[in-house]
């Protein structure tokens, strides 16, 4: 396995399985969030993010983290697996709060340079309002994808998963 896709909604831990992932198998982690927003939290052009995420799409190798549905139909033909975390909707505000908390002012390894963490109500209102639609959206590309596809709907599925992943390396 040489490309893994994972999606999940905001706050599911998406950047950090990815960059585990990355640890683990020394595949190049990508993060959508560095295509998304340029310096400042200023929102690319959404042609260009959709270039930039298909140039990424293109490489032999990768681990691609991130949302931007429109790209998710070709981003899942060229994976080898997708990982789709799935986790209850109050533990992810939890996570995202203490993830504002505890980084506050700073920008974060998985996020463009000069976008320090912020609180923003419009943001828990986007988690919180989106989370039918990103869950359905998310649940016909696992249906349709015909790849191998690891539903992970927990923080200890996900531990024991990445476990696995650490012993035996990714399922091929």
């Amino acid at each position: 396995m040489k490309r893994v896709m994972v999606v999940g909604a905001p706050g599911s831990g998406k950047s950090t399985l990815a960059i585990r992932l990355g640890r683990i198998t020394a595949l190049p982690v990508f993060h959508m969030d560095h295509i998304h927003w340029l310096p400042g939290w200023i929102e690319r052009v959404r042609d260009e993010k959709i270039a930039m995420a298909h140039a990424v799409e293109a490489r032999a190798e990768w681990i691609f983290e991130g949302g931007l549905s429109s790209t998710y139909d070709n981003r899942a033909v060229r994976a080898d697996l997708i990982v789709w975390l799935d986790l209850p909707l109050p533990l992810r505000l939890w996570r995202v709060t203490r993830r504002i908390a505890t980084n506050y002012d700073q920008t974060r390894p998985d996020l463009t340079e000069n976008c320090p963490e912020r609180f923003s109500a419009e943001f828990y209102r986007y988690i919180v309002t989106s989370n039918r639609r990103t869950q359905a959206r998310l649940a016909r590309l696992a249906a349709e994808a015909g790849k191998p596809l690891r539903h992970l709907t927990s923080p200890r599925a996900v531990r024991a998963w990445l476990a696995r992943v650490e012993v035996a390396g990714l399922p091929g």
